[in-house]
């Protein structure tokens, strides 16, 4: 029996493990479906794609896009120990201050960005020193890269020579602008959830960790949840729980795993014979995602990551820790407004020096680099649903990509900024031609069906168990999940809305911020229990 069950070890889960297991009285399981994350590629950063479709991936795929030419997305989520945080570009990127001042307007009281700053900076140790926006002596370790090829800062320059500025903290005063980006690294390495909040902890008695295992429902006595069923070595198991289970297994798990255990819409559950704890309709609805689109141009100097498997290279990395392997690839950045009326920036730029086509699958035979604007501020909306009760048989995932109008001309005004960037005087010593869409592609229309044949996800599902009340919402401003007690959600899968940002650093900043929540709950409860009468 223990006083907390967190299902998933995950960026989210990472968390709520350390700060739940620093009182020593309080016993904390967390359940892991993967494996360690001693993959020598996690901690390489450059060789994140590699871990794409390997062991350490889910591997989910949407189902055919209608808006994509019916095109199925890959979508890799971590299945190991730090969760996505482990197989992620470690871009640290927190979002725009608006978002989440939009989630407590939505009625979530406690989520606006003065409340969720301090956790935000509770999480991080800021290489560059404390400020107003950013803290020291976090888990997280947070810096600028130890290498950065000289096409970054090219980038950077072609955005200030078309009029935008210089930004050299998209997390601080103000986000717009172009810069290079902050890494989740420490001396050169990935620093993950895990490596930031887990691993330190794992001596403490009071933290069990067990891994490899698949947790396939919710026990629950009446509407309370009481512990959790769990496939290991073939073999199904069960733990029980006093307090609380926490379901930290991210936008995709999270929702399967509440339906699988009865709590969705009823209609979805009668259908495949699963008993209904609660009738909560938005379970897997409300999903959210950052869809992006390549222009990609070959480059006159052989100074692209092309050749960036060398040796030498190999050799920096392994001893050192420095050179090309310390980079996470996507080195530089930019948020910029498509229309000058928006609020809010709708865009932002991924920018590599490397041919970064269909999630990096096409290659070519010479140096090129890659603008890769991304829809931050999507108005389509998707959803997941099961396809059965078996819990190792994966959910239908339905992006809906581009079902909004807005979504895709926000996505054509961007390939054409892109456009603009690479024929600026600062590229100029550097682009040879354009690979992607081509020359060819001119048209409004040409360039949508481009979109269509090849954008890919920028890999944040988010929203399938939105925070809220009304009759979406999942879990309240608490992150408890509505009809039942002892049971929260804690993972990108609260998010009412999908921040324009990268993100990982939300996530971690829920987490911190549920751990005070249920801290403050437990207290009060026991305060209460010890209280009343006899």
């Amino acid at each position: 029996m223990f006083d907390y069950i967190i299902v998933g070890a995950g960026s989210a889960g990472c968390v709520l493990a350390n700060r739940l297991s620093e009182n020593p009285e309080t016993s904390v399981l967390l359940l892991e479906a993967g494996s360690n994350d001693d993959a020598p590629e996690i901690h390489m950063p450059a060789a994140f794609t590699s871990l794409f479709h390997s062991a350490n991936d889910w591997d989910y795929m949407t189902e055919e896009e209608p808006h994509l030419n019916h095109r199925k997305l890959h979508w890799p989520r971590g299945k190991v120990l730090g969760g996505t945080s482990s197989i992620n570009a470690m871009i640290y990127m927190r979002g725009n201050r608006a978002n989440y001042d939009h989630w407590q307007a939505l009625g979530n009281k406690g989520w606006g960005y003065v409340d969720v700053l301090p956790y935000f900076k509770k999480s991080e140790h800021q290489e560059r020193g404390a400020s107003e926006y950013h803290g020291v002596g976090g888990p997280l370790n947070v810096m600028d890269r130890r290498y950065t090829n000289p096409l970054s800062f090219t980038f950077v320059d072609a955005g200030v020579e078309l009029g935008w500025s210089h930004n050299d903290d998209f997390n601080g005063a103000s986000q717009e602008g172009f810069g290079l980006v902050q890494v989740t690294q420490h001396q050169g390495k990935r620093h993950s959830a895990a490596a930031g909040y887990l691993h330190p902890v794992l001596n403490r008695p009071n933290l069990t960790l067990k891994t490899g295992v698949l947790v396939t429902r919710i026990l629950f006595d009446g509407a309370r949840a009481v512990g959790v069923a769990y496939l290991k070595d073939g073999f199904e198991h069960q733990d029980m729980v006093n307090n609380e289970v926490l379901l930290t297994a991210g936008a995709i798990n999270s929702p399967h795993l509440l339906l699988l255990s009865g709590v969705g819409p009823a209609n979805q559950m009668h259908k495949l014979g699963i008993p209904v704890i609660a009738d909560l309709p938005g379970v897997g609805r409300n999903l959210q995602d950052h869809l992006d689109i390549s222009v990609a141009c070959s480059s006159k100097q052989p100074i692209t990551f092309y050749t960036i498997q060398t040796e030498e290279n190999l050799q920096e990395f392994l001893h050192h820790q420095r050179g090309p392997f310390t980079s996470n690839i996507s080195e530089a950045g930019a948020f910029v407004k498509t229309r000058p009326e928006l609020a809010l920036p709708d865009i932002e730029f991924h920018w590599g020096p490397i041919l970064f086509i269909h999630n990096g699958a096409i290659q070519v035979e010479r140096h090129a680099y890659t603008f890769v604007p991304t829809l931050v501020t999507p108005q389509s909306r998707g959803h997941l649903e099961l396809r059965s009760s078996d819990p190792t048989v994966y959910p239908a995932i339905y992006a809906n990509y581009l079902s909004h109008e807005d979504d895709l001309q926000a996505l054509v005004e961007s390939v054409k900024m892109s456009r603009k960037l690479s024929q600026t005087k600062a590229f100029a010593p550097f682009f040879e031609d354009e690979l992607y869409p081509g020359p060819q592609i001119q048209s409004d229309q040409e360039i949508i069906e481009y979109i269509r044949n090849y954008a890919q996800t920028m890999f944040h599902p988010v929203g399938t168990c939105k925070m809220g009340h009304d009759e979406l919402a999942v879990v309240d401003s608490q992150l408890r999940v509505h009809g039942t007690e002892g049971l929260r959600v804690v993972d990108a899968s609260i998010m009412p809305t999908i921040p324009n940002g990268n993100t990982n650093a939300p996530v971690i900043m829920i987490a911190e911020k549920a751990a005070d929540l249920i801290k403050n709950d437990y207290k009060t409860n026991r305060g209460n229990l010890v209280m009343s009468p006899q």
